[in-house]
């Protein structure tokens, strides 16, 4: 049996090592949107963090120093978070890009694994015929031998 070749592998392998790529990037956008996620979520603990301080200052002795620091901290926390919504709508959308270029890339190497899995089916078909018509080959010179000897052994000496 001779064996396959699928004439495009080299296409199917540049294919596979592309998704590979796409796989990598991918992770790479998804763990920068975790971190900028963890980041913001920080944030908003900070700023939780000066507004319980804010209520302590209020209900003891005032400190009109330290209520207005406190003030400016929130008020900072607040310009940080609205900061760091935009970065993690930044990651959001470079992940939902790496998403579509991935799928696209596994689309691609699905179409070549298919194209080459027929491409292997028409081969084995291939294989069959040639190889029933070597039998029919080697059944016709068996059956003309047998014939041939009958022959011979039918003419009177």
């Amino acid at each position: 049996m001779a064996r396959f070749r699928y004439s495009m592998q080299s296409i199917l392998n540049i294919k596979m090592k592309m998704e590979t790529l796409a796989k990598q990037e991918f992770s790479a956008a998804r763990a920068a949107l975790d971190a900028e996620e963890e980041q913001l979520q920080m944030l908003f603990d900070r700023k939780d963090g000066y507004e319980k301080k804010a209520q302590e200052l209020l209900a003891g002795t005032l400190h009109i120093r330290e209520i207005e620091e406190n003030r400016v901290a929130i008020v900072c926390m607040e310009n940080y978070i609205i900061q760091q919504q935009k970065r993690v709508e930044i990651a959001e959308r470079a992940l939902e890009d790496a998403r579509e270029r991935l799928t696209a890339v596994m689309m691609e190497r699905k179409t070549h694994e298919t194209l080459k899995e027929k491409a292997f089916q028409v081969f084995l078909m291939e294989e069959k015929r040639q190889e029933s018509k070597e039998i029919d080959q080697l059944t016709s010179y068996t059956y003309g031998q047998r014939r041939s000897e009958e022959r011979r052994s039918e003419v009177p000496v």
